[in-house]
């Protein structure tokens, strides 16, 4: 029988510390929250590996190290909104919750969207509000927010998602244009507007399905 508990602890001191992570909140909502609940129960034994892991209809969970790089990004604070877009299973928004004041969870697949409001009421994550919905614009009605995450690679920003950010609020994401390099980008808005840099090559899963593009930097 698999050791959850070591497996976490192996997978933040093997995967997230040799991977840059610093942010101890970070390191300690990953080292808490029970990864192993939110893949189906036929790949709980694999759910702490460095891989994507499959969790149906065509969808991963992307691997610990990447989304831990593309949430510690986004320096996510006590008492901040977030809105948390194609959380799949739920596991994402599970650990943002543990960052953050409120999470809005964002998932398209009505199947996936079930199971991971399931997996989040049974660890008590009370200040996560799950939609199910289209990911560009199912969190629209809950805004605005403090930091937006989208949880998988698009080619290009969905219309409309950065005006979805409060004055400082940050939007994380992972730009892969077709046929070049995924790259993660920070959009900041200031009073001057949004300004985007760009962090560090990385790999997530494509974000299913794929939003409506409309913003291209």
């Amino acid at each position: 029988m698999t050791d959850f508990a070591h497996a976490r602890k192996t997978m933040v001191d093997n995967q997230l510390r040799t991977s840059g992570i610093t942010d101890w909140r970070l390191l300690a909502a990953m080292g808490d929250v029970p990864r192993e609940k939110f893949v189906p129960e036929v790949r709980q034994g694999l759910a702490y590996i460095d891989e994507a892991l499959t969790i149906g209809t065509g969808r991963k969970l992307a691997a610990p190290a990447p989304f831990a790089k593309l949430v510690q990004l986004a320096e996510i604070e006590h008492g901040e909104r977030v809105l948390d877009l194609g959380c799949g299973t739920g596991y994402s928004a599970a650990v943002l919750a543990r960052l953050a004041s409120h999470v809005v969870a964002v998932e398209a697949d009505k199947p996936l969207a079930a199971h991971a409001r399931a997996a989040l009421a049974a660890l008590g994550a009370t200040n996560v509000t799950l939609v199910d919905g289209p990911i560009a614009s199912a969190g629209k009605a809950h805004g605005p927010y403090d930091v937006i995450v989208l949880e998988g690679a698009v080619e290009q920003l969905p219309e409309g998602l950065l005006a979805q950010l409060k004055p400082e609020g940050r939007l994380v994401a992972l730009i892969a244009p077709r046929g070049k390099v995924a790259v993660a980008h920070l959009f900041a808005r200031s009073g001057k507007g949004i300004a985007s840099s760009a962090a560090f090559d990385a790999t997530l899963p494509r974000l299913q399905p794929a939003p409506d593009p409309g913003f291209v930097f």
